[in-house]
């Protein structure tokens, strides 16, 4: 399931961005070449970029890509580095159950409002949707580290896959 739950963001990832560019690439090329081009997508590459994004920060996650201070927990090895992983995750962890849970308080806030995007009228919780998804999916990648860091090394091996 782990596998398939990674491909499926890969496969997100990939698809969104060909989407994203294939609507921008439109949208140059109606201005410029036509003087007229849909004002929708533009707003829909807004909202595509907007879910990668958060899609992309469980991604990094997975593969440990996100910005660290590697000086001082460097300075440890075994199990003091272990507990120094374990708690940098676990304060990460609780960052990413705050945007789930808050993410999805705007979610149902907004389908109670009933509010629409102004060029495409979609139902504006579909954009906000992108929140608690990114915070469930990092997470669940930041338990999956946990387990890793326990398990076997800490470190990123040179395949850019963690020790199973």
């Amino acid at each position: 399931m782990v596998k398939k739950f990674a491909k499926a963001e890969e496969v997100f990832l990939v698809l969104t961005l060909i989407a994203m560019v294939a609507l921008i690439f439109g949208q140059v090329v109606g201005r410029y070449v036509f003087s007229n081009a849909p004002s929708w997508t533009e707003e829909l590459a807004r909202y595509i970029h907007i879910f990668q994004v958060w899609i992309g920060a469980s991604y990094a996650v997975k593969l440990r890509e996100h910005i660290r201070v590697e000086a001082f927990i460097g300075l440890f090895k075994g199990v003091p580095r272990k507990i120094l992983e374990t708690l940098s995750a676990l304060i990460w962890f609780a960052l990413a159950l705050f945007l789930a849970y808050f993410g999805t308080q705007l979610v149902l806030s907004s389908l109670d409002n009933g509010q629409v995007t102004p060029a495409m009228q979609l139902p504006m919780w579909i954009p906000f949707l992108a929140i608690p998804l990114g915070g469930i999916g990092m997470a669940i990648r930041l338990v999956q580290q946990i387990v890793q860091i326990w398990r076997g090394d800490y470190e990123m091996h040179k395949d850019g896959e963690l020790p199973v």
